[in-house]
């Protein structure tokens, strides 16, 4: 067998593969969150998340839009320098975004059952 045909075996056999395991996993809520914002913001997203006074009123007078929140708690970025990650029981994390050139930060304290937005700011570009 030459070096030809054993390449077009091994691409035969990787691409049904590759096949395979798109046909059994399309459909299924899988996904690779290893880096540490995106496993943060995932734990994030699988709690009951709740606005503090001090962030409603922060909505109610800056007129934020709630989709932009949920933009930030979804595809935001963490920045670890400025939350309190060995805090007990809950953490706090500082969550960077940007949505239709609006940059915004959220400060959410990470609890086991709730994820709590406690403050949001506004930044300026």
């Amino acid at each position: 067998m030459t070096l030809i045909q054993r390449i077009g075996y091994y691409l035969g056999g990787f691409s049904l593969g590759l096949i395979l395991l798109a046909f059994f996993l399309s459909g299924k809520k899988t996904s690779c969150s290893y880096g540490p914002d995106a496993r943060v913001i995932k734990n994030i997203n699988t709690k009951h998340i709740v606005y503090s006074e001090n962030a409603k009123a922060i909505i109610r007078e800056q007129s934020i839009d709630t989709t932009i929140l949920s933009h930030v708690l979804h595809k935001g970025d963490v920045d670890f320098s400025k939350s309190e990650t060995s805090t007990k029981p809950c953490k706090t994390y500082f969550l960077n975004g940007t949505l239709d050139k609006k940059s915004i930060a959220l400060i959410i304290k990470n609890c086991k059952e709730t994820a709590t937005v406690e403050d949001i700011k506004l930044l300026e570009d």
